[in-house]
């Protein structure tokens, strides 16, 4: 694999442990998305605020107490710092807005990573929801005929499942031992 494809894997897959579900919605937090853009996160939620008009409920929201504390669990990390505001949430077309604000080159570049990896997020929800009908009509047909086959649909219908939600990410890096 040339060094070029693997840099862009690595920055797919830093890209992809930033996109979290909440509302049912895949979005990214202001935090992450500064930090990929390289600025600080009060700029870019100034930039948000100078030109909210672009950024719809269903593009941008600030998340609740609840949700915010929901993901410092999931994530196991207790120094997210000391934010006197929650945080924005950015869906894929808030990304893609972000897009017309910030004009650096990295910006745009990393832009257009996000947008990539929430087609191929897209992508494969749609196949996978394909293959689950599929299973589904396969299943009717048969339904009666043997209970072997039924099994055989129950366990790939648990496979499929198993795989499409994500396994918890371990964070990586150094442990301080008290």
């Amino acid at each position: 694999m040339a060094k070029k494809e693997l840099q862009a894997l690595v920055a797919e897959q830093k890209i992809l442990n930033r996109i979290y579900v909440v509302r049912n919605q895949k979005i990214m937090l202001d935090e992450d998305l500064a930090e990929m853009y390289r600025v600080e996160t009060r700029r870019l939620n100034e930039q948000v605020k100078r030109n909210i008009n672009r950024f719809p409920k269903d593009f941008m929201f600030v998340l609740t107490e609840k949700e915010y504390e929901n993901l410092k669990s999931q994530n196991a990390t207790s120094s997210w710092g000391g934010r006197r505001k929650l945080p924005n949430a950015f869906t894929e077309q808030g990304v893609a807005m972000l897009s017309s604000i910030l004009n650096s080159d990295v910006a745009i570049e990393v832009n257009i990573r996000i947008i990539r990896v929430f087609t191929k997020l897209r992508e494969y929800a749609l196949t996978h929801k394909d293959i689950l009908l599929q299973l589904a009509k396969l299943e009717k047909e048969v339904k009666g005929n043997s209970k072997d086959i039924e099994n055989i649909f129950m366990v790939l219908r648990e496979l499929i499942e198993k795989h499409s939600t994500p396994a918890p990410r371990n964070k990586i890096g150094f442990k301080q031992y008290d």
